[in-house]
């Protein structure tokens, strides 16, 4: 039996039909009856899995959205009228188990839920879960030019009402490697226009998976452009990064906290950016990510001479 799929476009081969991406892609090729509630059900825990994402670690995480993966995809044969919703759901988790899969250095098995999602997205005629899909893949792009190519796309998938959260995560992404590559005019762009989308924005009201966007994640965003620029907002906007966090360092904000030491070493706080060191290392350490060891590493070179304790911990985490 053939079983195509747009994993390159070939035929599913038996090793990836047992994964779960595969079998995703097999099931829509299909389609018949669910009941509402049912269907009700899969989608409400697919976005419910995207909140447990801000708090759980991905080593934590991964089975459980994998299992659900596999729940939706064996009720796709069977969705009838909820076919798109259902299709949309699988999507969205498919694409957080990549994200989950390249947390966990999972390379390959990421970029194949990556390219099943964007299959639900054709599928579903749903641009925004092609965004998605090519956000979190922008992160692992084999180079700067297919990052800002990915990025470029996403924004596009995410215009028009109810995507302004998504359209300032795309947008301030694009800023952060356009910034990496030396675009100052870029850069500072698209962060314009992120800010811009944002001042629209409702995170708790939009997709589930952009409730990590909250002001705290776009400070970060901007921490991150200013502080590859030299630019001189770096320091005010640090400021106002430690203003809006107060004494709320959460767990789960290990790339905030991480771009908030980061720009706090280099504009010269460094009284605070260690005591903000600290506690990135901890949040660090209790949801460790790839994303936090990438930060673990531009810190530790940036720590004064009389931290050497806590810079030799943090290149052994980021090692």
């Amino acid at each position: 039996m053939k079983r195509r799929t747009l994993l390159g476009g070939a035929a599913i081969s038996v090793s990836a039909a047992a994964e779960p991406w595969g079998r995703l892609a097999f099931a829509l090729s299909k389609g018949s009856k669910i009941d509402s509630s049912s269907a009700v059900a899969l989608i409400d825990r697919a976005a419910e899995l995207h909140v447990q994402e801000l708090n759980l670690s991905a080593r934590r995480l991964q089975s459980t959205v994998e299992a659900h993966l596999d729940a939706i995809t064996a009720a796709l044969p069977r969705a009838g009228e909820h076919e798109r919703a259902l299709a949309i759901a699988a999507g969205e988790t498919a694409a957080l188990a990549g994200w989950v899969a390249w947390d966990l250095g999972e390379h390959d098995r990421a970029d194949a839920y990556y390219r099943v999602t964007s299959q639900c997205a054709a599928i579903a005629g749903h641009p925004p879960l092609r965004a998605l899909a090519l956000t979190y893949a922008s992160y692992g792009a084999s180079s700067p030019k297919a990052k800002l190519e990915f990025l470029s796309q996403a924004a596009n998938d995410v215009r028009g009402h109810g995507n302004a959260t998504a359209a300032a995560w795309v947008l301030g992404r694009h800023a952060e490697e356009a910034a990496a590559v030396g675009d100052e005019t870029g850069a500072l762009r698209a962060l314009e226009r992120a800010r811009f989308a944002y001042d629209f924005a409702d995170q708790t009201s939009e997709q589930a998976w952009v409730r990590f966007v909250t002001p705290y994640r776009m400070d970060s965003l901007a921490l991150s452009v200013y502080g590859q620029l030299g630019r001189p907002e770096l320091t005010v906007t640090a400021d106002t990064a430690v203003g809006r966090l107060g004494d709320e360092l959460s767990d789960g904000g290990v790339v905030v906290l991480g771009d908030l030491a980061s720009a706090l070493l280099r504009g010269g706080d460094v009284d605070q950016g260690v005591y903000v060191s600290r506690q990135f290392a901890a949040a660090a350490q209790a949801k460790p990510n790839t994303m936090g060891k990438e930060r673990a590493a531009t810190i530790a070179a940036s720590l004064p001479g009389s931290e050497r304790e806590l810079g030799l911990h943090l290149r052994q985490f980021a090692s």
